[in-house]
């Protein structure tokens, strides 16, 4: 039994009945087909009235002349009527531009230098600090708390806080200066790292560092892994299991929020520093508590070695945090 072609059924029932019976597309039917008809199109020739190469070279040295290079093509089009001079039509002029790869805004364009990647560096707590605010939500849909947080990115340590109704550089500009007078910050000591939202770029904000002495630095433009420590954080503070989803006002959000921070700064050991907590690491006692765990694990090691492949050891304790971390230290690190 054989199967007939779509070509061979075409004349017996048609083209539409013939390619729906063979699954045949009707565009790939007739593109088969050479011919005059049905075959590809042919070049289009060259106009008669087309201009000639010297005449298009011409238009073009016209179009790039000083007095017209940063002209709309209309604007030259109707100039050079009103001086008694066509050349072309304006669509022939724009084909020109187009085909020299200059169809564009003709205007001198204001250009922006490409925003600097920020590369800092904390080898001890009180060099880098990370600030942002995040979203509380409130009692109702769209009602929302904004939480001020501060904090050192070598630590992880908390050093300033607070929960206000609305977004305000005024707030801001308060918590910055309570955290830097509490933790006896000296001109020149501190970098301050944050995003580009209102208050972060804000002159309030940028004065009191400038009173300050404290270096600021900013994310680039629409990247998210540039200011890594306090988002990080805000995940924790919003996927911990205390969490109660929204409050019902601004003190109980105030409230909530002191008993966080407060664990996790005292409480909650941290991976990244060696399963200390950030309180620890901050004010210098994590290295005597690594040596009392270190005395722990000998005293457990001794008494009982056959439960251990080699003797244990104590986390390590970080010694430096980056942001954006640049090639050079990567390598250095392996």
């Amino acid at each position: 039994m054989t199967v007939a072609t779509c070509d061979e059924l075409v004349p017996v029932v048609g083209v539409t009945r013939a390619c729906t019976l063979t699954g045949r597309s009707r565009a790939t039917h007739y593109r088969a087909r050479r011919g005059a008809l049905h075959g590809p199109r042919a070049p289009r020739g060259t106009p008669n009235n087309a201009l000639c190469p010297k005449e298009r070279a011409e238009v073009l040295a016209v179009l790039r002349s000083p007095a017209y290079a940063d002209l709309a093509v209309a604007q030259v089009w109707a100039m050079l009527l009103d001086d008694g001079t066509y050349l072309c039509s304006q669509s022939t002029m724009h084909r020109i531009l187009r085909e020299v790869g200059e169809s564009r805004d003709r205007r001198r364009q204001r250009t922006h230098p490409a925003k600097k990647k920020p590369h800092l560096v904390a080898h001890n707590p009180l060099e880098v600090w990370s600030w942002d605010i995040t979203k509380l939500p409130g009692w109702a849909r769209g009602v929302f708390f904004d939480c001020y947080v501060i904090i050192d990115i070598f630590s992880r340590y908390v050093v300033g806080w607070t929960v206000a109704a609305s977004e305000d550089s005024l707030v801001a500009k308060a918590l910055i200066d309570e955290a830097c007078k509490r933790q006896g910050i000296a001109r020149g000591q501190l970098t301050l790292h944050a995003d580009r939202g209102t208050s972060m770029t804000s002159k309030t904000v940028a004065q009191l560092l400038e009173d300050l002495g404290v270096t600021r630095t900013h994310s680039r433009p629409h990247v998210s892994d540039d200011n890594p420590y306090i988002e990080s954080h805000f995940k924790t503070l919003k996927y911990c299991p205390a969490w109660p989803g929204h409050f019902d006002t601004l003190d109980d959000a105030r409230a909530w929020c002191e008993q966080f921070f407060d664990y996790y700064n005292h409480v909650h050991r941290h991976r990244a520093l060696g399963l200390h907590t950030p309180a620890s690491v901050h004010y210098g006692t994590a290295q005597e508590i690594r040596i009392q765990r270190a005395a722990t694990l000998d005293a457990a090691y001794a008494a009982n070695p056959s439960r251990f492949s080699r003797p244990p050891s104590p986390p390590k304790l970080p010694v430096m945090a980056w942001i954006n971390e640049p090639e050079e230290a990567l390598i250095e690190n392996v």
